[in-house]
């Protein structure tokens, strides 16, 4: 083990104490968590929502053996006051991390790298490390863990007793879920090893009860003698750090033959399948919580079967019922249920609307003529707007090596493509930026806008979010060399994210992000200057609906949006030049129609070309100002 590890502070939101629990729940889960890791990487401090917050609010063993500050918001770093809590935040101010995935992934990594031994933690963070690691935007699985529960059951604890009557739906979902089949890596191989067991079961079971038959010398009942569950075994043994023990190894030559369509599908273990993984930290806390207040009020937990089995399985993790009684959680034992037929399951558990809407439309046939020939009869064809700064280009042959871009793993080609971008955008900024500007660069990838900026407008202060910590990295290492003062550096969705700004600025951001930039900007009152990309990742999701502006939702339907959307993907340079002018064609109708969408929200908006046009394949750009 590390025998010194570099202090960072955690900052936790503290609003009210309820049973074993402090709320938000985000904050509980914070701290099981911390528990479980054993961690102590971090300086933690309590953040009350009410200003007039003292220690004795917060009973002591609920925090078991962590030592912990209350802090009031004003006290809190710069760059923690713009994010949503949890945050952490390195000792010199400059680096946050924020929103409960990214600081729950980043406690588990310092945990490890303080010592190596504890890789049973490193794993909470699954298969390639990527648990809860989409945001949540763009994963129903993620919103539901990081968002939707904790919400759902902080509502249900505090409604009225008319309004808690009913499990919520985001409970129901997660049901839903751990009846889902599994799907992990090498699942093939498991499926196998479950179909042997399933036939040696059968086989077994057929031979006692013929043994029975000929003792009693009459026909008997028939018992059930189920082996251990497969998955219990691969689970477990994982957690125990033991081989997998395989009751034979070999496969008949019927099993190799079987058709994988055709094997047994596997059973949930925890919350994402068969290993026990951050997810399941970050949902017992929660669930927790339901099932005593459930308990406590009477309710019958008869349509939560799969919920009440994996919160006793939980329970047997090593490591689990310890941090729970550090955090002086009382954890429940329930009565076995027994799991509705899959037939009827979906009975209890409808699939929600939305989610049965956009599966339907998932599949767009058809090119997107009879579309654009629909907006045109209406008078809507792709409209670009003069260059803001034609003429206006950064000699990059005086600047330091590190604010070039081509100082990275690019070709020389690529570099000159991104520095012709870097023109655009910086142009268009700096005409619009005044002396002591918060200019935001969401998106903000290595850092290629964000620190251009800051070298070039020392009088302003420039944040950059980004939620990949490697990229994020290498940008905080180039502002680092080039000695910046004025830029600060954001780990976070763009969701946690609340802060007050003058300028946002995205270069090339994917699908939903670029509509997320407009709307932070819209609520700040910012002007902004993005350039999008990754039109074909476009689509509905629970904050954005398209079309986005009334004109174009008065024409086309969702599904000709989104025809519209997977043709403005279609601009590669290898691509026929008619081809790819109807794809430039169709990236202009989608940003018209959200340039229309902030129109509509009192701004005046631009939609052009970037110069030269063969800087990108993506060369669209939007200059908006609030009116």
């Amino acid at each position: 083990m590390k025998d010194s590890v570099p202090e960072e502070h955690l900052y936790l939101g503290f609003s009210h104490q309820y049973q074993d629990s402090i709320f938000p729940l985000h904050t509980s889960i914070s701290l099981f968590l911390l528990s479980y890791c054993d961690c102590k990487s971090f300086k933690i401090f309590l953040v009350p929502t009410n200003e007039n917050a003292n220690d004795q609010f917060v009973t002591k063993n609920l925090l078991g053996d962590l030592e912990i500050h209350l802090i009031s918001k004003c006290q809190l770093p710069t760059v923690v006051q713009s994010c949503c809590l949890p945050a952490v935040v390195t000792k010199d101010g400059k680096f946050c991390r924020a929103g409960l995935s990214v600081v729950l992934r980043h406690i588990i990594q310092k945990t490890f790298e303080a010592d190596p031994s504890k890789k049973n933690v490193l794993e909470l963070l699954g298969f390639k490390k990527t648990c809860l690691k989409a945001c949540a935007e763009v994963s129903q699985w993620t919103r539901l863990c990081e968002i939707s529960i904790p919400l759902a059951v902080e509502g249900f604890l505090t409604a009225s007793p008319e309004h808690c009557q009913t499990i919520p739906a985001d409970i129901l979902q997660l049901e839903r879920k751990l009846g889902e089949p599994v799907r992990v890596h090498n699942d093939d191989k498991i499926r196998r090893q479950k179909l042997q067991q399933q036939k040696a079961g059968a086989k077994a079971a057929a031979s006692l009860l013929e043994e029975e038959a000929t003792e009693e010398g009459k026909a008997v009942e028939v018992h059930e003698h189920p082996l251990p569950s497969l998955e219990l075994s691969v689970a477990f043994s994982k957690l125990r750090v033991q081989e997998v023990s395989h009751a034979v190894n070999r496969e008949a030559p019927l099993i190799r033959r079987t058709k994988t369509s055709d094997l047994p599908p596997l059973d949930h273990v925890f919350a994402e399948g068969l290993y026990f993984t951050l997810a399941d930290i970050v949902l017992l806390p929660c669930i927790h919580q339901f099932l005593v207040y459930s308990k406590k009020q009477g309710k019958d937990l008869v349509n939560l079967p799969l919920i009440s089995s994996w919160y006793q399985r939980v329970q047997q993790v090593p490591g689990v019922k310890k941090a729970a009684d550090k955090c002086n959680m009382q954890l429940l034992q329930l009565p076995e249920l027994i799991p509705s037929p899959e037939e009827h399951r979906e009975d209890f558990f409808p699939v929600p609307n939305d989610f049965e809407e956009e599966h339907e439309d998932s599949q767009f046939i058809g090119g997107p003529r009879p579309t654009m020939t629909k907006l045109m009869e209406r008078g809507i064809e792709a409209k670009f707007s003069p260059h803001p700064c034609p003429d206006w280009t950064i000699d990059w042959t005086i600047l330091p090596a590190a604010v070039n871009p081509g100082e990275g793993k690019m070709s020389r080609d690529r570099a000159l493509r991104k520095q012709q971008q870097l023109n655009n955008l910086v142009a268009a900024v700096k005409k619009l930026a005044k002396p002591g500007d918060m200019i935001v660069d969401f998106c903000s990838g290595g850092g290629h806008v964000g620190i251009v900026l800051a070298h070039m407008m020392p009088s302003c202060q420039v944040v950059l979010i980004e939620n990949k910590e490697l990229s994020l990295m290498r940008a905080k290492d180039r502002s680092d060399e080039l000695g910046l003062s004025n830029i600060s550096f954001i780990q976070a969705n763009l969701d946690y994210f609340n802060g007050t700004f003058n300028i946002g600025v995205a270069l090339h951001a994917c699908g939903v992000a670029t509509d997320m930039v407009i709307e932070h900007c819209i609520k700040a009152r910012a002007a902004f200057v993005i350039s999008p990309c990754c039109y074909g990742f476009i689509q509905n999701t629970m904050k954005f609906k398209y079309p986005r502006s009334h004109q174009f939702k008065e024409i086309l339907s969702y599904k000709e949006h989104m025809i519209l959307c997977r043709f403005a993907d279609q601009t590669a340079v290898h691509l026929p030049p008619e081809r790819k002018l109807i794809g430039k064609q169709c990236m202009g109708l989608v940003d018209l129609d959200r340039a229309w969408a902030a129109e509509e929200c009192n701004y005046s908006v631009q939609v052009t070309s970037m110069e030269p046009e063969s800087c990108s394949p993506k060369n669209n750009m939007f200059v908006g100002t609030p009116v």
